[in-house]
């Protein structure tokens, strides 16, 4: 029986902690992205291009060439960058 006592306050007391940053933050509703003044109409894709870009760049550094399958990442990093590109070209028309 003596065991559990400390057990108890150190659970309770993790619970405590733990809880607390819950507590003091305050709750907001998430804002609509289009609510938004001045951002991006499509953040969603300029990341995807931002990271493909970062890929790429990460690719062409790479020591080896692995076969041709870097090569042929490049390529297909590439076809999808213009793709995303030409998404966001047709939305702005």
């Amino acid at each position: 029986m003596p065991a559990t006592f400390p057990r108890l306050i150190a659970v309770a007391t993790l619970t405590v902690v733990l809880t607390l940053p819950l507590a003091a933050s305050p709750s907001t509703r998430p804002v609509c992205p289009t609510a938004v003044v001045g951002q991006e109409p499509h953040p969603e894709i300029t990341a995807a291009i931002r990271a493909l870009e970062a890929a790429r760049l990460h690719l062409q550094r790479a020591a080896h060439d692995f076969g041709g399958h870097r090569v042929k990442a490049i390529r297909a990093i590439d076809a999808a960058l213009v793709q995303l590109r030409l998404a966001l070209k047709y939305d702005r028309e």
